[in-house]
């Protein structure tokens, strides 16, 4: 596993193209600030009794130039996925569309427990699903909606590995290449070795760095 730290398009024009098999990835999108500032996502609250570090936000104007540079080098029949939320979502398919990803349809991830929110407290998350070319899936008989238990007390917007192993385990085999420009706590990069995949991610953040290495001190995973 090869971490990276840089800003993640910047990172992405330094791979060749067509050398990656897979990408999966969760940026800092603008909404979450929004959320952040008005209290609907308490996980991501900056306060003397939270310990969460707040992270840079990645802009939807820079969305063009993400995707140009995951297009460009991810392999010819290959997947793309991308959480987001109900806002984002909006924003980001039709760029991704433009810069030549199909878009097959928004993943539902059930967190199994309801969460904060004023207009009907948030359950879910959306996972994007492109395609570059044309790949089948792996197992045609999972379901577009994953439930899976929300991550407690971790890193800000931290994902299951259970989760990301199901996307991994549906479009890659062992020994592809899995790529994360956005690592955050680590989970993808994780998910990926513990499936025997090849691993390599980016972030921007020095606390994304400090974590990942701690769960690897910690013993939670192997190194």
């Amino acid at each position: 596993m090869h971490l990276f730290q840089d800003d993640a398009v910047n990172w992405l024009s330094t791979l060749a193209d067509a050398s990656v098999d897979l990408i999966i990835t969760d940026p800092p999108y603008e909404s979450l600030e929004k959320h952040r500032k008005i209290g609907t996502t308490t996980r991501l609250k900056v306060s003397k009794s939270s310990n969460n570090q707040w992270f840079e936000i990645f802009p939807n104007s820079r969305f063009e130039n993400l995707f140009r540079e995951v297009f460009r080098v991810l392999k010819k029949n290959s997947h793309f996925y991308l959480f987001c939320d109900q806002e984002t979502m909006f924003v980001v398919k039709p760029i991704a569309e433009k810069v030549g990803f199909k878009f097959w349809k928004p993943i539902v991830w059930d967190k199994t427990s309801i969460g904060m929110g004023y207009h009907y407290r948030s359950k879910y998350e959306f996972i994007l699903f492109f395609e570059k070319g044309k790949r089948k899936l792996n197992d045609l008989g999972i379901p577009d909606v994953l439930q899976c238990k929300r991550v407690y007390n971790g890193y800000p917007t931290e994902k299951p590995i259970s989760l990301i192993e199901i996307l991994i385990e549906q479009s890659s085999s062992p020994g592809e290449l899995v790529v994360d420009p956005f690592f955050g706590s680590g989970s993808g990069l994780i998910a990926a070795k513990n499936l025997g995949r090849n691993a390599i991610g980016c972030d921007i953040s020095s606390a994304a760095h400090e974590h990942l290495n701690e769960r690897f001190c910690q013993d939670k995973v192997g190194a």
